[in-house]
């Protein structure tokens, strides 16, 4: 039976891909190669949904801890790297493992701003839960973000439209680990019939341009710069 968790066809709804702290921050694992200016961009969009009080769907990679290791070697379960990065999260929000279950409460959208759904794949039609979430909600337009183009973002904007549902990607707003891969990867989004748009388009003008949180010598120099031109309280 169809999830009424979005009204009518009005709604848009952001769709959070891994972005966490392992993909995300020069420390992280498996860190991709744009993080210094995806994150401020990341940080944009959810400020804009958090504002409009969009619904949010994210999903986060989850991998098992086998006595100190793991496959593949980033967001491993009960890591700092697995987990999301701060201001992804939302105050109102609820969380699903991934267990191969697909149960869901049938107001859960109305409830809560954010449904974290965690998954042991790549692709979050994979996960069984993931997948009828995102098959059932109606929404005017799922809007992408997060990680990778060339992975987990290019998967759920073509599942996504594979299902008839309207898809813009903001392509700022989306972090790769190979450039060459990333620019094939939104080709084929955009081929298959999503939209490819980017944070000013979605957001407006911010004078937002760094974040902070990423403590490499690369962001904070940004970070540094930014700050010289703020006025100062007394």
């Amino acid at each position: 039976m169809m999830l009424q968790m979005v009204k009518a066809k009005r709604r848009q709804v952001v769709v959070d891909v891994n972005t966490q702290r392992d993909f995300l921050l020069a420390d992280g694992t498996a860190c991709i190669r744009n993080h210094r200016r995806v994150l401020a961009h990341i940080r944009r969009v959810m400020a804009w949904a958090r504002v409009r009080n969009l619904p949010i769907i994210s999903t986060c990679e989850v991998y098992p801890d086998i006595n100190g290791n793991g496959e593949p070697g980033y967001c491993i379960d009960g890591t700092l790297g697995q987990q999301k990065i701060g201001y992804t999260l939302m105050r109102n929000r609820v969380s699903f493992p991934a267990d191969g279950n697909t149960d869901l409460p049938r107001d859960m959208l109305r409830r809560y701003q954010q449904v974290i759904l965690h998954k042991r794949c790549m692709d979050p039609f994979d996960e069984p839960r993931i997948d009828r979430l995102l098959s059932e909600v109606c929404a005017a337009e799922f809007i992408l973000i997060g990680v990778s183009a060339e992975g987990a973002v290019k998967a759920a904007a073509l599942g996504l439209l594979q299902r008839d549902k309207r898809v813009s990607v903001v392509i700022d707003a989306v972090g790769y680990h190979d450039n060459h891969e990333a620019k094939m990867a939104f080709r084929k989004m955009e081929a298959k019939g999503a939209a490819l748009i980017d944070t000013r388009k979605l957001a407006g003008i911010s004078h937002l341009r760094v974040v902070g949180i990423c403590q490499c010598e690369s962001c904070q120099r940004m970070y540094q710069k930014a700050m010289i031109g703020l006025p100062h309280e007394n």
